[in-house]
């Protein structure tokens, strides 16, 4: 256990702001840690990227992988993505796990259903896998939110060479998908009465890795762009968000995706990057234990190593500031503890999970 007292002075383009915070390491020397979620009576469950979930106790104890977890396609940027209780798990203890599910030459983002009892995962059921498969080991989204009204939100990729996929409303590539917790389609999604595939929300996606609800409800995404043109996203149900038909960014080798950054019938980004930050983890605060960051949003920054504070005012980002950037890692997943302290997990062959507080 490593505690370290930092006082930092960030200035601002208008103000200066100072913050003091204590940052915990609670467990280190783990292999790509994805994603973290937190138990009920204390402690933490984690998804590793190489299809392992670990049970963390609040002193930082591993447990063994916990069995009855689905395989996975381990390739490039395939592997387990996210974990996620569900809203009654005190009662039910249900936890959904997203991974790439298939084989080279067919594989889809894929959602597990299953109880957990002890350190096992038991009455495991697949409620949702992407169609079409692909065959491509790369861009899957798998970020997955409850909704208020019980629904699950689900976070899918184009597969980065099935770029005609994210304006194909039939296809489920390139989308935000909306499901109930079986499976089955809500009632009131935007295309139950045709138009498109009924489980897709929302569509012109490229790889979103973040998602998160304000506190009035408000559906929030960021997605990769591709060199440039990430974006932070404010959801419509049923809008169109214009990849690869409207960007900011350029392909890596330099050459135009698209000569338009706005066109009819698409949708605005909140805010986006140029150059690319790489953005991965999205926490839109609401705690107590710092007062000053809530309602604004925290992004990891894969590339610079950092974690993005855009501070929201109204429906504008007024500023931008990073922060916690003396970890040094990759940061892959930001969430807020039930006290209102903030967990990041660094991303790397001994990537840990790091709690910072007051």
């Amino acid at each position: 256990m490593k505690n370290l007292l930092l006082l930092i002075t960030l200035l601002f383009p208008t103000l200066i702001f100072a913050a003091d915070y204590q940052m915990e390491v609670i467990a280190e020397e783990l292999n790509h840690p994805w994603s973290i979620d937190f138990l009920p009576e204390g402690g933490y469950l984690v998804a590793m990227k190489s299809g392992e979930v670990h049970l963390i106790t609040a002193t930082g104890e591993v447990s063994d992988p916990i069995d009855g977890g689905p395989d996975t396609y381990f390739e490039s940027q395939g592997g387990y993505f996210d974990i996620l209780l569900d809203p009654d798990y005190s009662t039910n203890q249900l936890v959904y796990l997203s991974y790439a599910g298939g084989t080279s030459e067919a594989n889809a983002t894929t959602i597990m259903r299953a109880t957990l009892n002890n350190n096992a995962f038991e009455n495991t059921e697949t409620i949702f896998t992407a169609s079409p498969t692909k065959a491509t080991p790369a861009h899957y989204g798998g970020k997955m939110h409850f909704l208020p009204d019980g629904t699950l939100l689900v976070t899918t990729g184009d597969g980065f060479e099935y770029r005609e996929a994210p304006q194909d409303t039939n296809s489920h590539l390139g989308k935000l998908i909306r499901i109930n917790t079986d499976g089955s389609v809500p009632a009131d999604n935007p295309f139950v009465n045709g138009g498109g595939d009924p489980k897709v929300y929302s569509y012109g996606h490229r790889n979103p890795q973040g998602l998160d609800l304000s506190p009035d409800g408000k559906i929030y995404l960021h997605e990769h762009g591709p060199k440039g043109g990430d974006e932070l996203n404010l959801i419509t149900k049923g809008a169109n968000y214009g990849w690869p038909a409207v960007t900011y960014g350029d392909n890596y080798s330099g050459a135009y995706v698209s000569p338009l950054k706005e066109a009819p019938g698409t949708l605005q980004p909140l805010h986006y990057w140029v150059p690319s930050i790489a953005p991965s983890g999205l926490l839109i605060y609401s705690g107590k234990m710092f007062p000053e960051w809530q309602g604004d949003f925290l992004v990891g920054a894969l590339v610079d190593n950092e974690v993005r504070h855009l501070d929201l005012q109204g429906n504008t980002i007024a500023s931008e500031q990073a922060l916690f950037s003396e970890l040094g890692e990759r940061i892959r997943d930001i969430r807020e503890a039930p006290d209102g302290s903030i967990f990041i997990l660094t991303d790397g062959e001994k990537g840990s999970v790091v709690r910072i507080s007051r």
